[in-house]
């Protein structure tokens, strides 16, 4: 189930008047997070964040088209290594 919509989208406030900051003084540097359930908001476009995936920071830049999507949508936490041996048999076969 999603958020009320009374309540309105999540956004972290700290991390909103960090990119209000960095607005204003025109860095670019990427901005260190941890708050990997932050909704992107229209203001974040433009931006680089430092998204945290557990073990390492994963720098995102923010698009238009990410907009109302999460920020830990785009810092997987899983590294995908390879299916088993016999799966890797069965596609050498082919």
């Amino acid at each position: 189930m999603g958020r009320s919509t009374k309540k309105g989208p999540y956004i972290d406030p700290k991390l909103m008047k960090k990119v209000m900051m960095q607005k204003n003084s025109g860095d670019k540097t990427p901005l260190k997070t941890w708050v990997r359930a932050c909704q992107i908001p229209p203001e974040f476009v433009g931006h680089t964040f430092a998204v945290h995936n557990g073990r390492t920071f994963i720098n995102v830049l923010v698009v238009e088209g990410m907009v109302g999507y999460r920020l830990g949508e785009f810092a997987p936490t899983r590294t995908f290594r390879t299916h088993g041996r016999v799966v890797a048999r069965e596609i050498s076969k082919t």
